[in-house]
C-alpha cells in the first residue's frame, strides 16, 4: 500500500480555446431502407479482409452544414449506408481504445467493400490503415469512408492522412470532424490540398453519439460521468437490486461497465458478501473501481482483491483514516484527500487518460450523496440511467428526497426508455 497526501489539483481550461466540433446540425431525414447486406469478416487486430459485393443504393443529393468553417459537399444515401458500417466496425473496440475514439474505416470502389478496419487501442495503427492494409492496390482511385476525421499529425502512429495519399484513394467521407484541437479541420485541410475529394458530416449524429465521451474530455478536460446503478421502486424508494440477467453477459450493466473506464463507489455499500461488479463480456476490460471512504471514524471493509488486480483499485479516503491490516496487504493504492468531491476524482480520471466514469449507486450509499449534490449543481454529471422495477417497496429504504440541499431542479433532455425482462430502464442527459 502506498499512502500519499495529496492537494487538490488545479486546472484551468478555457473551452474558448477548443474549436468546436459542430456548427450546424440537420436534423435526421428518413432514407430509402437499406437492403441487408452478409459480411463475411474475421477480425484480428483492427484488420478485416472483406470482398463482398453490396447491392448499389438509390441516391439523392443532400446538402450538410459546415464544420468549423469547411465546406461540405452534398452525400448520398450510399455514403449514410458505408458510415453505418464504420460506426459498426468501430463498436468493436468497445473499452478498448482510451483515451483515443473509436473509429471506423470502409474502402469502397465500383461498388464493393474492399477493405475494412477499426482502431483497436491506443498506440496500435488507426482504423484507415488497417482498413488500406485490407484494400492493398485496390485503394487506388477507391472512396474512403471514415467516422472520424483523419489526423494528420504524428503522435504514437503517423499521420492517417499521408497514408491515404499514398495510398491514392480519390474520395475520402467523414463522419465528423474531430475535435482534438490538434487535428481539427487540419485533416481534410490536407487532404483537400492532395486533391483528395472530401465530404464531410455524412451521419455525423450517430458518429458524435458513438464518441460523446471522447468529445467531452476533448471539450471540457474531464471525463464523461453517467449516474449508474441506480434503480428505484415505483414509489421512489432507491433499491440495492438489479434486474434479472443485467449483470450476465449481454445485459445492460454488464455492457456499461465493459464501456467505460472506471466506476466509483462508496465503501458502506460492501457487505461480507460483496464482490466487486465486473463485466462479464468476453474479452472486456475490466474498470478501475474508485471507492470512496469519507468517514475517517469508520473501519473500512471491502472485497478481497486477488495481487493481480490490485492496480486497477485505488481508495480515495478524506483525513485520517481507519485501514484495515488486510486492505494493506492486498497492496492496493490509498491516496488521502483534505476533502474529496468528484471534480478532485474526475482530475485524477483524467490524468489516467480516461474518457469516461460510472459513478455506482448501489446499497449503502451514504459516501457519495454529498458528491451526488456537489456535481449536479458543477454541472460534473452528463447522463443518469436507472432501472424502475414494477415493485411497491414498503420499507424504509433510503430515498433520493435525502438530496435536501440542490439549489435547482434539472430536467433531463433525450430520454430513452428500454423495456428489459419485467422492469424498464430509463436513459437522459442533463444537458
Amino acid at each position: 500500500m502506498h499512502l500519499q497526501t495529496l492537494t487538490q489539483p488545479t486546472y484551468i481550461l478555457n473551452s474558448s480555446s477548443f474549436l468546436p466540433y459542430s456548427c450546424f446540425i440537420v436534423p435526421f431525414q428518413p432514407v430509402v431502407p437499406y437492403p441487408k447486406c452478409v459480411y463475411d469478416s474475421n477480425f484480428k487486430n483492427g484488420f478485416c479482409s472483406l470482398f463482398k459485393r453490396v447491392p448499389r443504393l438509390l441516391t439523392s443529393s443532400r446538402t450538410h452544414g459546415g464544420l468549423i468553417g469547411i465546406r461540405c459537399e452534398s452525400f448520398t444515401d450510399e455514403d449514410r449506408f458505408y458510415m453505418r458500417r464504420c460506426v459498426q466496425l468501430a463498436k468493436t473496440a468497445i473499452g478498448c481504445t482510451s483515451p483515443n475514439p473509436m473509429v471506423g474505416c470502409v474502402i469502397v470502389k465500383d461498388g464493393n467493400i474492399v477493405g475494412e478496419g477499426f482502431h483497436p487501442k491506443a498506440g496500435q495503427p488507426h482504423a484507415e490503415v488497417f482498413a488500406l492494409r485490407s484494400a492493398g492496390d485496390s485503394s487506388e482511385d477507391a472512396t474512403a469512408y471514415v467516422s472520424l476525421e483523419p489526423c494528420n499529425h504524428y503522435g504514437r502512429t503517423p499521420p492517417c492522412t499521408e497514408a491515404l495519399i499514398r495510398a491514392k484513394v480519390k474520395r475520402v467521407v467523414v463522419g465528423m470532424v474531430d475535435p482534438n484541437p490538434i487535428v481539427a479541420s487540419k485533416g481534410v485541410e490536407r487532404l483537400r490540398e492532395s486533391g483528395i475529394d472530401v465530404t464531410v458530416g455524412v451521419e455525423e449524429e450517430l458518429c458524435k453519439n458513438l464518441n460523446e465521451a471522447y468529445i467531452h474530455r476533448m471539450l471540457t478536460g474531464k471525463p464523461f460521468t453517467m449516474l449508474s446503478r441506480y434503480s428505484l421502486s415505483v414509489n421512489g424508494r432507491i433499491l440495492s437490486q438489479l434486474g434479472e440477467g443485467s449483470t450476465q453477459s449481454g445485459g445492460y450493466y454488464s455492457q456499461l461497465l465493459q464501456e467505460y473506464d472506471a466506476v466509483i463507489l462508496s465503501s458502506t455499500s460492501f457487505t461480507e458478501k460483496s464482490s466487486f461488479p465486473t463485466s462479464q463480456e468476453p474479452k472486456a476490460n475490466q474498470p478501475m473501481k474508485i471507492i470512496v471512504h469519507r468517514n475517517p471514524n469508520l473501519l473500512m471493509q471491502i472485497p478481497t482483491v486477488p495481487p493481480e488486480a490490485a492496480s486497477q483499485v485505488i481508495i480515495f479516503t478524506a483525513g485520517d483514516t481507519a485501514l484495515n491490516t488486510e486492505l494493506a496487504q492486498q497492496g492496493i493504492e490509498t491516496v488521502v484527500f483534505d476533502q474529496i468531491s468528484l471534480n478532485t476524482i474526475l482530475d485524477y480520471c483524467g490524468c489516467q487518460g480516461f474518457c469516461n466514469v460510472l459513478l455506482d449507486i448501489q446499497g449503502d450509499c451514504d459516501d457519495l450523496l454529498e458528491l451526488i449534490e456537489d456535481s449536479l449543481e458543477q454541472g460534473l454529471l452528463q447522463k443518469v440511467m436507472m432501472e424502475v422495477f414494477p415493485l411497491w417497496d414498503g420499507s424504509e429504504g433510503s430515498s433520493f428526497l435525502a438530496l435536501k440541499n440542490l439549489k435547482r431542479s434539472f430536467r433531463l433532455k433525450k430520454l430513452k426508455s428500454t423495456k428489459v425482462k419485467d422492469s424498464v430502464l430509463i436513459e437522459g442527459y442533463f444537458c
